[in-house]
């Protein structure tokens, strides 16, 4: 039987406890595990490295909210990065990256991955034509991330997918900023989808976690392997935590979707913003794209200040509602100057953002009561 998003966000790889009933997946907080003889470790746990039973649980079910064959749970979505890359490139090969792409990523492939030997190329993810122009010989990935961080990019993921496999490249898709409740890119023809978990997927701001789910066997195998081999898998509290923020991710979702947008409305007509960015707006050169592979657009606004780089710091320092901070996805709303805080690494790159840039993840407040913050903030 075929079950709704919210029906699997809730149940899948969360059956009740057979010893004791329990409704919600255990904690195995144990490192090793007894086994029954020499070779024989009891229904294939020997080390929680390598598995537990709270991460199968949450692998289970990232898998099945993105339509994946398997998903593999990580300490952090860089680490799930990391492992990616190491699983599937070598020193010499090369990787198209986006041009406006999270500062953590830019930084481990700027400052870690090129020093190991892989090569790399931004594009404007948005233009197939750049994309295609940037693969060489030696691209094993084409790395894309939709909505991009910060700018709210979009790149078309069917077109982008069918560029890379034309020419042996698998395309990897950063969903954090979607999610699988707006955005399922396996089914647009992604071969790997990466999670920050921390994000909407955890929703709480209270557990760092990353994943990578896929569709073919034999790559994910590789992957589990790499995963185990270099060993930043989430831990079993981390794992139930991330478990139960899922469980709400639909609703949560929603609530964010509704208030980004009366947000976006009251941002475009105020004379201290010069510019909106969101998918969702009509204008946004994503919009087509975004309508088509979105459910809806999300809960990230990005605007840019009229006054420039100073007005933005004062309205991020100005706000009190918005909690000045790093990250995104929480159930609470952030604020951020992304050149000097997430960002901050991509200074003087090709990926370098905006100076005047502000950064906003909506959350599930009173909407009144985030725009009457936003009018105090903006007000100089």
């Amino acid at each position: 039987m075929n079950h709704g998003f919210e029906t699997l966000a809730i149940h899948a790889g969360q059956e009740p406890d057979p010893t004791t009933g329990a409704v919600i997946p255990p904690i195995y907080q144990t490192s090793t595990y007894a086994q029954d003889a020499v070779g024989q470790p009891r229904q294939g746990y020997e080390y929680s490295r390598t598995a537990n039973p709270t991460r199968d649980a949450l692998q289970e079910c990232l898998a099945a909210l993105e339509g994946g064959r398997r998903a593999l749970a990580f300490a952090s979505g860089l680490a799930a990065e990391d492992t990616l890359l190491r699983t599937v490139c070598q020193p010499g090969d090369h990787v198209v990256i986006p041009d406006d792409a999270y500062g953590g990523t830019y930084r481990l492939f700027a400052r870690v991955a090129q020093r190991w030997g892989l090569d790399w190329t931004a594009a404007s993810i948005h233009s197939v034509d750049a994309v295609r122009e940037a693969i060489t010989d030696r691209t094993k990935i084409v790395w894309v991330e939709t909505p991009t961080n910060p700018l709210l990019g979009i790149a078309d993921i069917a077109a982008l997918a069918q560029v890379a496999h034309d020419r042996g490249a698998l395309l990897v898709v950063d969903n954090t900023f979607a999610s699988p409740y707006l955005q399922q890119p396996l089914h647009l023809g992604a071969d790997v989808v990466v999670h920050s978990t921390t994000k909407y997927v955890g929703g709480h701001s209270d557990v760092v976690g990353g994943a990578l789910v896929g569709i073919d066997e034999e790559l994910m195998q590789n992957l589990a392997y790499h995963q185990n081999a270099m060993g930043a898998v989430a831990g079993p509290f981390d794992s139930w935590l991330t478990l139960r923020g899922i469980k709400t991710l639909g609703v949560r979702m929603d609530r964010h979707c509704d208030n980004a947008e009366k947000v976006v409305e009251f941002l475009q007509r105020h004379k201290a913003v010069a510019q909106v960015l969101y998918p969702g707006l009509p204008e946004h050169h994503g919009h087509e794209i975004a309508a088509k592979q979105m459910k809806r657009y999300g809960g990230m606004v990005s605007f840019r200040a009229s006054g420039g780089e100073e007005h933005a710091v004062e309205i991020c320092n100005r706000a009190k509602l918005f909690v000045l901070g790093e990250s995104l996805g929480g159930v609470e709303s952030l604020i951020e100057h992304p050149g000097r805080m997430t960002h901050a690494s991509a200074a003087g790159s090709p990926l370098e953002v905006p100076s005047d840039l502000v950064r906003l993840s909506v959350g599930i407040e009173t909407i009144d009561d985030l725009l009457a913050d936003l009018e105090q903030a903006l007000a100089r």
